[in-house]
């Protein structure tokens, strides 16, 4: 394309590209000393008129993000932070991954302050004082040391760091890691803020799911509203809502539910197992209500796929970057969304800086919802379901 100058137009602000500039100031320099000045590649010339170009590409890149920044919908990173608190939003910061640890010994040995390691050799804090109780046994809440999405299957966490103490015999997490969150993505920002404009909504529903949202701790949110006197495709029941909500306290959610719900709404309508009821007290009358929602149940996720590395590039590094951005992606879907394979495809070869200069191909890839998985269609998670990375579950064999 010809080079044009920055505008701002009916569109938003347009400004040309490296090459644009390149040729432009190709065509100048020609103009000026003569059309048979040899501007050749491994010119002196051209290199410094590339140079030029880059660097006032560079200039037009910063006024294409500072542009971008004036609205939410385009804003990035710390931009995007400051004008969110327009709203009065903030990114959510990560949290921890937790684990109920069962530990055994000598009834009556106190511990302090300790530290356990996992299969992997991640750390996990235990309280600061544990006494084991008469039966020989107690079972604590570990905290994970590193924040975000850690994840730890079953008798995994059983390594006391420095040795056992004197009484204490034996630790172990009976069930998997409650896996915590990463720090809130600039798309997620992008749609709770979207959606906290309508507090003050005209609708019910979308009032509900902004006070949802809004509620200290909520992460991820699938709200459905049945407005029929027939029972729905979900099992939701006629003339109710589900509230499908990961994060929050229960009367924190149940309140949010209870201040916006339509009259006679019924917020017990599905049949679910993680459904939760909690009384909340009107403040007004002091009559009780109970409100219902649901806690989403994590289905994990299991990944096969062959990988042949193409040049000295393919390391172990880019292996592990290949399984990393597959967790990330399986842990970055919302409630009920469906687990596709050419989006599994698409995280795996987004680790490559220069698709035209690839590092490796993929020649095969299956999923499913268990080990050593065979399928190759995608994953149809139900309303209440969620999907869950864990790098253990992604089996990566080079080929």
């Amino acid at each position: 394309m010809a080079y044009s100058p920055p505008v701002i137009s009916s569109s938003g602000l347009t400004v040309p590209s490296f090459i644009d500039i390149q040729n432009a100031l190709l065509d100048s320099y020609s103009s000026i000393y003569g059309s048979t000045v040899y501007l050749g590649n491994d010119a002196a010339d051209y290199q410094w008129i590339s140079a030029l170009a880059l660097k006032l590409s560079d200039n037009c890149g910063l006024c294409q993000l500072a542009y971008n920044a004036r609205s939410p919908l385009t804003a990035v990173g710390a931009d995007l932070d400051s004008i969110i608190k327009i709203n009065g939003l903030a990114r959510l910061s990560s949290s921890p991954s937790t684990a109920s640890l069962f530990l055994t010994g000598v009834a009556g040995t106190v511990i302090s302050n300790a530290v356990v390691s996992d299969s992997n050799g991640i750390l996990w804090a235990l309280p600061s004082y544990i006494v084991i109780g008469g039966g020989g046994n107690v079972t604590v809440t570990a905290t994970c040391e590193q924040s975000g999405s850690v994840s730890a299957l079953a008798n995994t966490i059983t390594n006391p760091v420095g040795g056992f103490t004197a009484g204490w015999l034996s630790v172990t997490n009976t069930s998997p890691a409650v896996v915590g969150t990463p720090v809130e993505a600039d798309s997620a920002v992008r749609a709770r803020q979207s959606i906290s404009v309508a507090l003050p909504s005209s609708t019910r529903l979308a009032g509900t799911t902004a006070e949802i949202k809004a509620v200290p701790g909520v992460t991820l949110t699938n709200i459905l509203e049945n407005q029929t006197s027939a029972t729905d495709s979900y099992g939701n029941e006629g003339h109710s809502m589900t509230a499908v909500v990961l994060g929050g306290t229960n009367l924190a959610v149940a309140t949010a539910i209870f201040n916006n719900r339509g009259i006679g709404c019924n917020t017990q309508g599905a049949t679910v197992p993680t459904m939760t009821i909690v009384p909340v007290t009107d403040p007004n009358s002091g009559n009780i209500t109970n409100i219902g929602f649901v806690r989403p149940i994590f289905v994990p996720i299991y990944v096969s796929l062959s990988v042949h590395g193409l040049n000295s590039g393919f390391t172990s590094a880019t292996q592990s970057s290949i399984v990393a951005a597959i967790v990330a992606y399986l842990n970055g879907l919302e409630i009920g969304e469906e687990v596709t394979q050419s989006a599994l495809y698409g995280a795996a070869l987004a680790v490559m800086p220069n698709l035209s200069q690839p590092l490796f191909s993929i020649r095969a890839l299956t999923l499913g919802t268990s080990a050593s998985p065979t399928g190759t269609t995608d994953i149809t998670l139900l309303f209440y379901q969620v999907s869950q990375g864990i790098i253990t579950n992604i089996v990566l064999t080079v080929v």
